[in-house]
């Protein structure tokens, strides 16, 4: 064997001890979350994360690869929250919500908090038809979009661990209801008619509020689809006065409790 390749070996030695304790970690990670879900506490947080951060830069110290090492704790930490949300959640979480209620930032908070994957109804609808949902309105009308959302629900029951963010009339037909609740848990996100003019006041992207882009508008029509939110929810959450990591350790922490509850939909649906 020359040097090279006894270089090699070496390296595939390192590698193969790397691979084994890269395991164990993960496995701690399991053990961690299982005590978090059996003694309340809290899921997400971030600044253990950082303390892990801080650690590591002082164990490095002036280490060579120092850079290179920190880089490949960024991927290490990125797959930890995976394996978390692994264990939390083997199903779809679809947003649902008055329209500025929050759901898309929260679907994009949850996403790099649980390294899950996210969707935007409209934007998948509005790649697939090459065009923007107030085109799509203005050309085939409202039925036309409702059928879309009821495709794309259909479509979306072949995926897991998605977090979806939905529009804000997706849950008014009883069909979408039932495609969400198939392989998903479905979450209420609310907010007060004033907060939700000032979210969407400023957008041309809204085609039921053209023309009544008012709070009185806003708070009847909040009204009148109250009751069908309320039905469709598993849970909700109120967003006025919080910010996006309050909201998204309340969603994991009342979706948790309702799977011990009641197990997950797969199994509920089984």
């Amino acid at each position: 064997m020359n040097q090279l390749e006894t270089i090699r070996e070496k390296i595939s030695g390192c590698d193969d001890v790397i691979i084994e304790q890269l395991a164990v970690r993960m496995s701690h990670i399991q053990e961690i979350i299982s005590y978090k879900k059996a003694t309340g506490i809290p899921i997400l947080q971030p600044e253990q994360e950082q303390k892990q951060t801080d650690a590591l830069n002082t164990k490095l110290g002036d280490n060579p690869f120092r850079e290179e090492i920190l880089d490949i704790f960024k991927y290490i930490m990125k797959n930890s929250r995976r394996i978390q949300a692994k264990s939390l959640f083997d199903y779809n979480i679809f947003l649902i919500g008055f329209m500025g209620a929050g759901k898309s930032t929260i679907a994009s908070e949850l996403q790099a908090k649980l390294e899950m994957e996210r969707v935007e109804m409209d934007e998948m609808i509005v790649q697939k038809q090459g065009m923007s949902i107030s085109e799509i309105f203005d050309e085939y009308g409202e039925v036309y979009f409702r059928n879309l959302e009821s495709n794309t629900l259909i479509e979306l029951q072949k995926r897991k661990q998605t977090i979806v963010s939905c529009g804000g009339g997706v849950v008014m037909r009883e069909d979408n209801a039932e495609h969400m609740k198939k392989n998903g848990r479905v979450v209420l996100l609310t907010a007060r008619p004033e907060t939700i003019y000032y979210r969407v006041k400023d957008s041309d992207e809204r085609p039921i509020l053209n023309n009544h882009m008012n709070v009185d508008f806003i708070s009847s029509l909040m009204e009148k689809r109250r009751e069908r939110y309320e039905q469709v929810a598993d849970v909700t959450i109120a967003t006025d006065g919080k910010d996006a990591t309050q909201i998204c350790e309340e969603i994991i922490a009342k979706l948790i409790a309702l799977d011990n509850e009641k197990g997950s939909p797969s199994r509920e649906n089984s």
